[in-house]
């Protein structure tokens, strides 16, 4: 670590750090984001929707991807009733920007030991910015109206007939976009410095870093390696049993949600779900049969076990990769950290991983329609639910558990590690 390297001049960190760097920066990562919205909804068969609504439907999962909220709505005239409401976080849509996002923002800050708080908040401030204006845009264009078939051509006659024709559609809420917005582009940029070994820290903060980089890069890597291996089985999946398309948009949409939630399962968490009507998840077939149903279902190891006897496979791969994480944080841990701190470690940066999980995990979709008072038409599909949610509590004592274990084993493993302890030197 060489805190005593020459800091630019104030003129020299604004040239540095100026709106021109800016705009990019900050572009960059919300073009991840559409690009990749638009490659999975393309392949979910979007592109298809009436009325030119594809790029309106990109937009809004864009939106939903960095927090924002839309609002669903209805409007079938005097004599019908509608309902609609979604809650879901696009991960991979949300993964894609944060690392774009990530790189943009620690670029110029590369091969400096020291940056002062205010630097470091005028250069956020900045991409914050342009983040801010590119997200109005997106949530202006984040609306749209559809005509619902009734499913029967008796009913749709009618409805035309009493100017009642179902009419669906979504709208986002810009405000509380924009602030969700920004507290993810926070969070986004806060994590990057975190991670980041090569990034500059102001000097009341370097203290830390020695306990907190090492246990958030190890985690974050620990997300990668699961996303990189869940792309792997989807290519298989898609190669030998067909359905590239519905695959493909599940990589570019959903993967995250589904890999990080079966990390969860092999750590011995508890979700419960149930999926009712037209809605699906995108999930193997093993995960549907448990949740399809009228009542709440249980979605643990035992319960998936019961449906394909491969899903204890989960325990054996989260103990690995646990493992290789925590021999990660104490190979960039200095190497006076005993084994029993690496334990502690692993276990906090864990913990709130595992919480992160349960809380953009969560799933809520339902959808009604009701006319000249008969609920669903007669069985036409026009009415579902959906909603799936982690049992918080026992998931995070099972994490600190996992943590302790694989911490304390990782740090014995690591014990004479070359270049153990550079955590601020600088390096990437």
């Amino acid at each position: 670590m060489s805190p005593d390297l020459p800091n630019p001049s104030p003129g020299q960190a604004v040239a540095r750090h100026g709106w021109l760097q800016a705009v990019p920066a900050a572009l960059a990562g919300m073009i991840a984001m559409v690009v990749t919205a638009a490659l999975g909804l393309w392949g979910a068969g979007a592109a298809d929707l009436p009325d030119g609504a594809y790029p309106r439907v990109v937009a809004a999962t864009v939106v939903t991807a960095v927090g924002g909220s839309i609002e669903l709505s209805g409007n079938a005239g005097g004599i019908a009733d509608t309902r609609a409401g979604l809650t879901v976080v696009p991960l991979s849509v949300t993964l894609v920007g944060a690392l774009v996002t990530a790189a943009g923002f620690l670029r110029p800050l590369r091969h400096r030991a020291v940056a002062s708080a205010a630097e470091l908040a005028g250069w956020a401030a900045r991409i914050a910015v342009v983040w801010l204006l590119a997200l109005v845009a997106l949530a202006v264009a984040a609306r749209q109206t559809f005509a619902v078939s009734l499913g029967d051509a008796t009913l749709d006659d009618l409805g035309e007939v009493f100017g009642v024709t179902p009419r669906a559609g979504f709208t986002a809420d810009v405000p509380l976009t924009l602030l969700f917005g920004l507290l993810w582009l926070a969070g986004v940029l806060v994590l990057a410095l975190l991670v980041s070994r090569g990034a500059p820290l102001p000097p009341r903060l370097l203290r830390f870093q020695e306990s907190v980089r090492p246990a958030a890069y190890a985690m974050v890597v620990l997300l990668l390696v699961c996303v990189a291996l869940g792309v792997v089985i989807a290519l298989v999946t898609a190669a030998t049993r067909g359905q590239a398309p519905e695959t493909f948009a599940v990589v570019f949409l959903g993967l995250p949600n589904l890999v990080w939630l079966a990390f969860t399962i092999g750590l011995g968490a508890t979700w419960e779900g149930r999926v009712q009507g037209p809605f699906g998840l995108p999930m193997p077939r093993v995960l549907d049969e448990v949740l399809r149903g009228s009542e709440t279902a249980t979605l643990n190891l035992r319960t998936l076990t019961e449906q394909d006897g491969r899903v204890w496979w989960l325990v054996a791969v989260d103990a690995v990769l646990l493992t290789a994480a925590a021999f990660v944080m104490a190979a960039r841990s200095p190497a006076r950290t005993p084994a029993w701190r690496n334990a502690v470690h692993t276990a906090v940066a864990l913990v709130l991983t595992v919480l992160m999980i349960c809380l953009v995990g969560r799933i809520s979709a339902h959808y009604g329609l009701t006319l000249f008072g008969i609920s669903d038409l007669g069985g036409t599909g026009l009415t579902g639910d959906l909603f799936l949610r982690p049992r918080v509590w026992s998931a995070l004592g099972l994490a600190a558990l996992w943590g302790l274990v694989a911490g304390f084993l990782g740090g014995l493993l690591a014990r004479g590690t070359a270049g153990r302890g550079r955590v601020g030197d600088g390096s990437g």
